[in-house]
C-alpha cells in the first residue's frame, strides 16, 4: 500500500504542476480604461463572435442596442435573423459595475442572473468595439457599420488573441 500511495504521489505531483502553471500562464483579461456611455450607446452590428448557446439560433445580422436610461441603467436591446428569416429579438438591461471607468457591465435579460459584459477593446471614435468575459468564454467584435475592412478585423482579431482568446474559435457572422 505504502508503494501505491508513493507511486500516485510521483504521478499526481506533476500532473498537479501542469495543471497550476496552465492556470498561472494567462493574466486577468484587461478592459479599457474608461467608457464614454453616451458615445458608446447606438446600434452595434456582431462582426464575429465565439459560438454560444445562446445564439445557437442566429443565423445573421446581429445587433445590439444600447440606450441609457434615467436611472443610470441601459436598455439592450438584441437582435438576429433566424435560419427562416424571422427576427429574433432580446430586451434587457445593464448596469455598470463601480470603480470600472464604464467598461464593465453586468447584463441581465430578466431572471435574477446578470452576466459579466467587459469591454477589453475599442477605437477613439467608437466605431469599433471588442467585447469579453472575464472567463474568456465569450468574445464579440462589433462594429457601427455591417463590415470592417480585413485589415482592421485582423488588428482586432489580434488584440484578442494577446488578451488570451484563441483566433481559431472566432467566426465571422453574415451580415
Amino acid at each position: 500500500m505504502v508503494m501505491f500511495i508513493h507511486a500516485m504521489k510521483r504521478l499526481l505531483f506533476p500532473l498537479l504542476v501542469l495543471l497550476l502553471a496552465g492556470c498561472a500562464s494567462r493574466p486577468p483579461l484587461q478592459t479599457v480604461k474608461a467608457v464614454d456611455l453616451p458615445r458608446y450607446s447606438g446600434k452595434w452590428h456582431e462582426i464575429a463572435r465565439y459560438p454560444n448557446w445562446f445564439q445557437r439560433n442566429c443565423t445573421g445580422q446581429v445587433t445590439a442596442e444600447y440606450v441609457p436610461r434615467e436611472d443610470g441603467s441601459i436598455t439592450v436591446v438584441n437582435a438576429c435573423t433566424r435560419e427562416d428569416g424571422s427576427l429574433n429579438q432580446v430586451k434587457g438591461r445593464a448596469t455598470v459595475v463601480p470603480g470600472s471607468g464604464n467598461a464593465k457591465l453586468k447584463v441581465s435579460f430578466g431572471g435574477p442572473i446578470a452576466g459579466d459584459y467587459w469591454i477589453i477593446g475599442r477605437d477613439r471614435a467608437y466605431q469599433w468595439a471588442l467585447v469579453g468575459h472575464p472567463s474568456r468564454r465569450y468574445l464579440w467584435i462589433l462594429a457601427r457599420s455591417p463590415g470592417l475592412s480585413e485589415k482592421l478585423y485582423a488588428q482586432i482579431v489580434q488584440s484578442a488573441v494577446d488578451q488570451g482568446y484563441d483566433a481559431r474559435r472566432i467566426v465571422k457572422t453574415p451580415q
